[in-house]
């Protein structure tokens, strides 16, 4: 291809992007599409923000919930749906970066998704039964070491956030814990009030009103500092584990076929909803951090944690049965 050739090439490609530009905000109402139920975070800082989103550009922005599979139903559906930005997935850790090792799910992550930005994340924090006479990090540890596989932990299900993060745990404090699956945080906490278990690393919107009411005990938060709702809960890298990490965190993502410039506008808008001073207050309300990124920032905080969850997917030899 000659000089002449590729001017030519590169004025069409800039007129298409221009003309994708012209077509935001979309004519028509956008879907903002959640793979969970109603009620739990995910679908409340959808929600939050869609409703800023539509104020901003003028148009309906309306969460739809696809719950089924962990999530990973609504993945594939907008990896499948439409690519002109009138859907957008509020995308979760596990179907993005956690399911794809442990079985097929119809997708490519980074190759069928396309990244926006970061969207909101926040820290587990293990809980205990108040009566378990367990009172510290290293209270749990002990009874762990004491008795090997008799200490067991809820999860939101195989390979949830909350799965993987006590298989991480376990493997560096190197306790022998048992996992116990469950279909959500609302099924697993009546459970932990009832003596049922042992422990969950749960997402503070469940726990904290049973923290409060003084029936869960909190031992350690797995951010690497302390947020702002449990200042006197030490992290778990403080306590024994430098650098210990585990959050959980969702993000916004469209079709791979997305004109790049129609996804370059949605990154301008949600980044700017999420930096809006009001929606910062009501997301911290529900213990919840906003995470305002670039599209290449989002696709490479994907790849570090894809490559983390993997390793421990295949060492702790888990799948989604």
């Amino acid at each position: 291809m000659n000089r002449r050739h590729l001017i030519a090439a590169a004025a069409v490609l800039a007129v298409a992007g221009s003309a994708a530009a012209q077509d935001f905000p979309p004519k028509r109402p956008v879907t903002l599409m959640v793979g969970f139920a109603p009620g739990g975070a995910a679908d409340s800082a959808a929600r939050l923000i869609a409703k800023k989103l539509g104020e901003n550009i003028g148009q309906s922005v309306v969460v739809e919930n696809k719950a089924g599979a962990g999530g990973n139903i609504a993945h594939q559906l907008t990896a499948q749906g439409p690519s002109d930005g009138t859907q957008l997935l509020f995308g979760s850790i596990g179907p993005l970066t956690i399911a794809p090792h442990m079985m097929k799910v119809g997708y490519d992550p980074f190759k069928d998704l396309a990244p926006i930005s970061g969207g909101v994340h926040f820290p587990n924090v293990l809980v205990v039964n108040a009566q378990s006479g367990i009172k510290s990090l290293a209270d749990f540890v002990a009874a762990a070491k004491k008795s090997p596989g008799n200490v067991t932990f809820a999860s939101t299900g195989p390979g949830s956030a909350s799965h993987l993060t006590g298989e991480l745990f376990a493997k560096r404090a190197g306790v022998e814990m048992t996992h116990v699956p469950y279909k959500g945080g609302s099924a697993a906490m009546p459970d932990l009030l009832a003596g049922r278990f042992t422990a969950y690393f749960a997402a503070p919107p469940t726990a904290l009103p049973h923290i409060e009411a003084g029936k869960i005990t909190p031992l350690a938060t797995t951010g690497l500092t302390r947020p702002d709702y449990l200042p006197n809960i030490p992290t778990v890298a403080e306590s024994g584990f430098p650098g210990f990490e585990a959050l959980n965190w969702y993000a916004f993502v469209a079709s791979a076929k997305t004109p790049p410039a129609i996804l370059d506008r949605w990154n301008a808008e949600i980044v700017k909803v999420l930096k809006d001073p009001e929606v910062v207050a009501q997301l911290k309300k529900h213990g919840l951090t906003p995470h305002p990124t670039s599209r290449p920032e989002l696709t490479a905080f994907m790849q570090k944690e894809s490559q983390q969850w993997g390793a421990i997917v295949k060492e702790r030899k888990i799948t989604g049965e």
